[in-house]
């Protein structure tokens, strides 16, 4: 069921919102940025997607291709979100699980989950190991 959340980086210089459906499910990619952040991704249409607060108190990081914008809070380092551009999805938000306010933790494990091989440049198949994800 599609439902506003409220997100926002530790500090709180970041706050969005967005119109997410966590029971249609999320990503987990073994590409090595997300790897080492522990990104856990919820998908939504830039459309649905709202930044609230903190504009001019993130930074972006890019690499690689550089088709993805990871913003990041310059204060505490959290990343709330992400602005990708994929095959498979098109145009969207990666908002990060774990920077939902409120959510409950049978919410949380109630999410499915969708995993990527980005390590490989595969956006439709699940790499063959997924559990360390």
């Amino acid at each position: 069921m599609m439902k506003t959340y409220h997100g926002s980086c530790h500090c709180g210089a970041v706050r969005f919102e967005a119109d997410l459906d966590l029971s249609q499910g999320s990503l987990r990619c073994n590409c090595s940025f997300c790897l080492k952040i522990r990104c856990w991704a919820v998908m939504a249409k830039p459309e649905t997607f709202r930044l609230l607060a903190g504009e001019a108190e993130m930074n972006v990081y890019q690499f690689g291709a550089r088709n993805e914008h990871h913003h990041f809070c310059k204060h505490c380092g959290v990343r709330p979100y992400g602005i990708g551009n994929s095959p498979r999805y098109g145009v969207f938000y990666g908002v990060n699980v774990a920077s939902l306010d409120g959510v409950s933790d049978e919410d949380l494990a109630g999410t499915p989950i969708t995993y990527v091989d980005g390590r490989a440049d595969n956006w439709i198949s699940p790499p063959t190991e997924t559990r360390y994800l």
